[in-house]
């Protein structure tokens, strides 16, 4: 389970469930157990310092947050496929 946080303030933006090895480049929302900072336009922001960390975006009928990279750091675990 990772926390990602806003990379500007360090305030926790969402909890999610990363498989493999590889960057965070997508969140997909069946993958994100809690999230803390804000949704608004399709949008998630930093409650703490308004920072736009990506962008709700949907693929084959899943939807997923388009993370845009030097906006974001994370720490915990990914899990091994």
């Amino acid at each position: 389970m990772l926390t990602i946080k806003c990379a500007k303030c360090k305030d926790k933006l969402l909890k999610y469930k990363k498989i493999g090895q590889g960057r965070v480049l997508r969140c997909w929302e069946e993958k994100i157990s809690r999230i803390y900072g804000q949704l608004e336009d399709d949008k998630l922001l930093c409650n703490n310092c308004g920072n736009l960390i990506g962008e709700v975006k949907t693929r084959a009928g899943r939807n997923y947050i388009d993370m845009n990279q030097e906006e974001f750091t994370y720490s915990g675990r990914k899990i091994p496929k």
